[in-house]
């Protein structure tokens, strides 16, 4: 339970701090040796200090030009097409494990399709040859709408 509550906390917290760190004025001090020292408050003794302020503007921030609605448009239209194609793809791969899963399960004869024969023993009737066939369409069917996509 706290460290659900605590990681939102702690991220919110870096956030908020990030953004205030981020408009402090930085000094870039050059020492009489030539080595250079960045700190929030320039350095007694330096040869040279330069003030540094981040833009922190909202110039870079782009709106949609005029024109460019249309072809946004386009843009999410044919993503949602192409993610179209991705379900239903994936929907027919699918039908397929099913059909081909019911296929080798369905090997096995149901109760009433055999038949006894004059030896005493028993052969598969017809039904069970139309079940099979039936099974073997299904995962024909659904081969051909996959190789189709």
């Amino acid at each position: 339970m706290f460290s659900r509550v605590f990681a939102p906390v702690c991220l919110i917290a870096m956030a908020l701090f990030a953004q205030s760190v981020a408009a402090q004025t930085v000094y870039r001090s050059t020492m009489p040796d030539g080595s250079v020292i960045f700190a929030d408050q320039p350095v007694q003794g330096a040869a040279k200090v330069e003030t540094s302020r981040p833009n922190t503007s909202d110039s870079g921030v782009q709106v949609i030009a005029p024109g460019a609605e249309d072809e946004l448009q386009q843009m999410q239209s044919e993503r949602e097409a192409g993610q179209a194609q991705v379900d239903e793809r994936g929907q027919a791969e699918k039908a397929l494990r099913q059909a081909e899963d019911a296929l080798a399960s369905g090997k096995e004869p149901l109760p009433g399709e055999r038949i006894g024969t004059a030896g005493g023993s028993s052969r598969l009737n017809d039904a069970y040859w139309a079940r099979q066939n039936r099974l073997q369409q299904n995962v024909d069917s659904a081969r051909r709408r996959l190789d189709d996509l």
